[in-house]
């Protein structure tokens, strides 16, 4: 399917129509697509539909689903801070950015599988390199929940708490 898609790059749009159509299964395999394209091949290909796609990443309830688009999260705050400019820099809005810390939150404090909370931690401390609130919140919910769930969490929490040390050490 990824292939289709990636042969015939207006069926992109359905494939995240499908991904946000949280009521059906085949969301979660949409979701995936979507995922595996946005990681190797197209980033930029969700850039035009960055409305749909940080408006309703907060709807979906599939497990399998919440995992791939955590990801995209992570590709698209890692791009919007790399050194090489980029189209991301250009289309994520204060406003897509501000929906995704939302979810990315709401994904935090909420029962999630170990890769949507490291995906996330690292969304959310590049997004707090320029919201200054975020970093504060991060740290307090890494050291007070994620530090006591699995092995994976306490790893990439540890390793997202250093990169708010060494921040905060190079902003005094």
């Amino acid at each position: 399917m990824a292939n289709i898609v990636l042969e015939n790059q207006k069926l992109f749009k359905e494939l995240v129509a499908i991904t946000f159509d949280v009521e059906n299964k085949v969301s979660i395999k949409a979701a995936w697509i979507l995922e595996w394209i946005c990681t190797h091949h197209h980033l930029e290909w969700i850039l035009p539909h960055l409305d749909e796609f940080t408006l309703k990443i907060k709807t979906l309830k599939f497990d399998r689903a919440i995992r791939p688009c955590a990801k995209i999260c992570e590709h698209l705050a890692t791009a919007y801070y790399s050194k090489t400019a980029n189209d991301v820099q250009k289309k994520l809005t204060k406003n897509y950015i501000n929906s995704i810390v939302e979810t990315g939150f709401d994904w935090l404090i909420t029962p999630q599988k170990i890769a949507v909370r490291a995906y996330t931690m690292t969304t959310l401390y590049y997004f707090g390199l320029e919201k200054e609130w975020i970093h504060p919140e991060l740290k307090h919910l890494i050291q007070t929940k994620i530090i006591h769930e699995s092995k994976g969490c306490k790893a990439r929490g540890r390793f997202i708490l250093e990169l708010i040390e060494k921040h905060g050490k190079s902003t005094l």
